[in-house]
């Protein structure tokens, strides 16, 4: 038998975009996609056209994938569920998923799912499909880790980001399990999980005598489609990553607030008004280069990116490396 060693874990949200174009797809950038890794759980958020292939051109398959979440129920977020459902309903590929989002997005979502008998109502289906309408606050809890939903201000009512949240940790100290001579082995499992044992002398140690400080774990926050930044800057603040809409450029702010959108400038200065760690910007238009959007937001947060499709990241407390792409 292997004895137990405590393993000093490092805990991050990987990343993977698959689609960064605005409004419609270009020749080298989907609509809205992005997939969020956390150990074995799998969120996709939004589903633009072409969202399947894009899964299955990334690698990434379509296993574990049991929630999606959805920032607003415009077309250009929603209308890959369409093919993916086709799909799934075919291949049977999952049991269970649920798709979360505001009530107007899950209605628009309900109609281009069962209305055309994408996925089939009241009939026997080996594929269970939940809608669940959200409001702000906490929406899944997880053993080691919380997604919460906060409004967002577009066009059209419910609209919102997500927040994702690793719990506080407390790290296991070695050191202090070998001075106080608690063997290798099960019972320094049993310290980790917040249980005290007893040595065979007969003292008792608990886990405050080899865990160290709590500390905060990785932050993420994930905005869709956004006209104004004042009312998300609470909710985002000191947050690892920032991932962010760029539609536009100063040139054309009028044009972004019309439409609801914002500019890259705009968007690297909630950056720093919130103090993230990393900004990654998409939905980005075919109307601008990529290196004029880049520059435009570098010049207020140096610490900006822009995504491309494929482009992996992954995100750890105070720290967001690009991995792929």
């Amino acid at each position: 038998m292997t004895n137990f060693i405590p393993k000093q874990v490092f805990p991050l949200f990987e990343l993977i975009f698959l689609g960064t174009s605005a409004s419609a797809p270009s020749l080298r950038r989907g609509l809205s996609a992005h997939m969020v890794k956390h150990n074995e759980h799998r969120f996709l958020i939004d589903c633009g056209e072409g969202t399947q292939r894009q899964i299955l051109k990334s690698g990434l398959g379509f296993k574990r994938l049991n929630h999606i979440l959805i920032t607003h129920g415009h077309l250009d977020h929603i209308l890959g569920l369409a093919g993916l459902f086709s799909t799934f309903s075919r291949w049977e590929t999952l049991e269970e998923i649920e798709i979360l989002a505001g009530q107007w997005a899950l209605d628009r979502i309900d109609a281009l799912l069962y209305g055309v008998r994408i996925v089939p109502k009241g009939k026997a289906s080996n594929l269970k499909l939940s809608l669940i309408p959200i409001q702000a606050g906490p929406i899944i809890e997880m053993d080691d880790f919380t997604i919460s939903a906060f409004p967002v201000s577009h066009r059209g009512p419910d609209c919102f980001g997500y927040l994702f949240e690793e719990k506080e940790r407390r790290p296991f100290l070695p050191e202090k399990a070998d001075e106080l001579g608690v063997p290798v082995g099960p019972v320094r499992r049993k310290l980790v999980a917040g249980e005290a044992i007893t040595l065979e002398d007969g003292r008792r140690v608990e886990p405050e005598d080899v865990l160290g400080e709590a500390l905060p774990g990785t932050r993420y926050a994930h905005v869709g489609d956004t006209g104004r930044t004042d009312n998300i800057l609470p909710h985002i603040k000191g947050v690892d990553a920032l991932v962010i809409e760029a539609t536009y450029l100063e040139e054309e702010a009028q044009m972004a607030k019309d439409f609801a959108h914002l500019t890259a400038g705009q968007a690297a200065q909630l950056a720093k008004d919130a103090g993230v760690g990393q900004l990654i910007l998409t939905h980005i238009s075919r109307r601008y280069r990529e290196a004029d959007v880049i520059a435009e937001a570098q010049a207020v947060f140096p610490n900006t990116r822009v995504a491309r499709d494929f482009d992996v990241y992954q995100i750890k407390r105070g720290e967001t490396i690009k991995v792929e792409g």
